[in-house]
């Protein structure tokens, strides 16, 4: 397997909620494993929690998650951000669409000085996404 980069994202207790919003956004495989699978060793009232969440999609993003378990901090999106670019406008601005729905645009969709069309949102989970459509698509 070679070696890829994706996103392993936190959360507090609604990971599946989100693992599975995304998705829906994207499509993909869906693996999802939680605390309780793994017996006696699952923290108080984490049974049912995610231990750990991949998807992997048709286009081949991964994005990976877990919730937090107790005792362990988390700070919610102000530590990263998810890009996604390329050229296919309409794949793209349909990830836009979904991704933006809910949450809350920083920067609009649109044309950037640097030529491509670029926008910034903060999902319905507080995840900060990144979307640039180079100019071959745009």
């Amino acid at each position: 397997m070679a070696s890829r980069l994706n996103p392993y994202i936190s959360f507090a207790g609604d990971a599946r909620q989100a693992i599975d919003f995304y998705q829906g956004v994207f499509g993909g495989t869906l693996n999802v494993h939680t605390f309780g699978q793994f017996g006696s060793e699952a923290p108080p009232g984490y049974a049912d929690k995610v231990m750990h969440g991949m998807l992997e999609t048709p286009s081949g993003f991964t994005l990976m998650c877990a919730d937090n378990p107790p005792g362990m901090e988390r700070k919610p999106g102000d530590n990263f951000a998810v890009s996604l670019s390329g050229d296919d406008a309409d794949e793209l601005r349909g990830y836009w669409e979904k991704l933006s729905a809910g949450g809350n645009v920083s920067v609009p969709l649109e044309k950037q000085m640097w030529g491509d069309v670029f926008g910034m949102c903060t999902d319905k989970f507080g995840i900060g996404w990144m979307v640039n459509i180079s100019e071959a698509g745009a």
